[in-house]
């Protein structure tokens, strides 16, 4: 490690290094590694804040109608999703300890925002904008994974790596669980405190990044990586499967509290035969703060198992079995949808059940997708080395991990639309003729068939003989890891 008198600037930062590493290095990443970690998690509950704002808005005081909730939680996953892709690169550019400052600094102002017009209502338009600033948060993942990517070894990268993501996702949970704890105990129209504490959580992670993180004077920008793995169709398929996986953690994550809300206004209303009372929205609000938290923290807690487990058998399998098992999920939903479709009044304790019950079961296998995808984007790359005469072994190494490194930070973009499209499906949905969710249940069953057949066609078919022997040392990736399928 070199250092220059510049405060929190490495000039030459090699994680390899095993010497310098244990000389020092371990102790350097791991400050880092808490800090990113700190700042990440603070980013995914702002660019999550709406899901629980919306639980907040009665219609009387805001008019804002539930289908109307659904754009409110689209436009901040979408415009997260395009900041990834320019977050990615930003680390290299501008250093991580600085970018990581200014990022957290940049979260005051969807909270400010946030805070001010939840107190003095607006236009439906003006809320739609105030929204759009919560995606700042959703960028922060891609410039973190970076950022953290650059400081560890290869030996500890998928530690490291999965220690940084899971911290940053379950984010979404907390700040839900202290919406609910604000709801029960504080307000159930006001909530001020709720803003007021992630103001300070987004001071003190500038702050905590200002003193202990540092920049690296050698850290490499992936664009033209990213523009280069773009040319394998491999990578389109990855993108588009993340779209199933992180896309259903992310989508579900904002809209379930507003499902659950509106089924508990009909239990509460009798389906439209009593009139709406402010009191009877704030209980709504209520059960479903209740309730909503438990999915994103399950998915969150669930995506490193899904990581080992890939490690063990293959990550094309277990992505395979994991999208056929949220086929089932799907259809618990959408049997249920249409049996509470089919019967007069509010759903039943019983259907209300078997609701929570298949969200539940998508947000653990989302968790566990999204680490069984990440294991295949390496497995791709390391294969597709092997065709590459022209590298020695460490050139094909660096290659590898380049176009991996890239691929991940453009996955992670296009797998958040899957938010979007979500949250657009359920409005349209509940906008339809018969105002249910039942019709979205039964796209996003659609989806999770369509990708288990993806993965199996891409991934999991036998390479043939010829097609194995044209590629130097596809034979031993096929054996080594059937999770990739270098025919596609």
């Amino acid at each position: 490690m070199k250092t220059t008198t510049r405060k929190h600037y490495i000039d030459h930062w090699d994680a390899e290094d095993v010497d310098a590493w244990e000389s020092g290095n371990e102790k350097i990443a791991k400050r880092n590694l808490i800090w990113s970690i700190f700042a990440e998690h603070v980013g995914f509950s702002v660019w999550s804040i709406w899901s629980v704002m919306v639980l907040f808005m009665p219609m009387a005081k805001y008019h804002i109608d539930p289908a109307g909730k659904f754009y409110l939680l689209a436009v901040p996953t979408l415009v997260g999703a395009i900041l990834r892709i320019l977050y990615t690169v930003a680390p290299a550019k501008f250093g991580g300890r600085n970018f990581t400052i200014f990022s957290a600094l940049a979260l005051l102002v969807p909270t400010v925002l946030t805070l001010y017009f939840m107190l003095n209502p607006a236009s439906y338009t003006t809320y739609l904008i105030v929204a759009a600033f919560a995606g700042l948060g959703g960028g922060n993942f891609a410039s973190s994974m970076t950022n953290i990517n650059a400081f560890y070894p290869q030996r500890l990268k998928g530690w490291a790596l999965g220690l940084n993501a899971g911290g940053g996702n379950i984010g979404v949970p907390v700040i839900q669980l202290l919406g609910l704890g604000v709801i029960a105990f504080v307000s159930k129209t006001d909530p001020t405190l709720l803003c007021a504490v992630y103001l300070v959580l987004c001071a003190l992670a500038a702050v905590g990044a200002a003193l202990f993180m540092d920049n690296l004077g050698n850290q490499k920008s992936n664009l033209s990586a990213m523009g280069e793995s773009l040319r394998f169709r491999q990578s389109w398929v990855m993108a588009f499967l993340y779209i199933g996986t992180f896309g259903s953690f992310i989508g579900f994550s904002f809209a379930f509290g507003q499902v659950l809300q509106i089924s508990f206004m009909a239990d509460l209303t009798h389906s439209g035969a009593l009139k709406a009372t402010p009191q009877m929205q704030g209980a709504a609000a209520l059960h479903a703060a209740q309730i909503a938290f438990i999915g994103p923290l399950l998915g969150s807690i669930s995506r490193p198992f899904g990581g080992k487990l890939a490690d063990k058998i293959g990550g094309g399998k277990v992505t395979l079995y994991t999208f056929i098992a949220m086929v089932f999920a799907g259809g618990i939903l959408v049997t249920t949808g249409v049996m509470d479709d089919g019967l007069k009044g509010a759903a039943t304790t019983g259907q209300m059940t078997a609701y929570v019950i298949g969200f539940i079961l998508l947000f653990v296998l989302s968790g566990i997708g999204n680490g069984s995808t990440y294991k295949m984007i390496p497995s791709i790359f390391e294969a597709k080395a092997q065709s590459k005469d022209e590298l020695s072994y460490t050139e094909k190494t660096l290659w590898s991990r380049s176009m991996s490194g890239a691929l991940i930070g453009f996955a992670g973009a296009i797998g958040a639309l899957g938010g979007v499209l979500i949250n657009v499906v359920l409005r349209a949905s509940y906008v339809g003729q018969a105002k249910s969710a039942t019709n979205a249940f039964w796209v996003f069953m659609a989806f999770y068939v369509v990708c288990a057949i993806v993965t199996w066609a891409v991934f999991l078919r036998r390479p043939s003989t010829r097609a194995i022997h044209a590629v130097p040392g596809a034979k031993r990736a096929a054996v080594e890891d059937d999770s990739v399928a270098i025919t596609a």
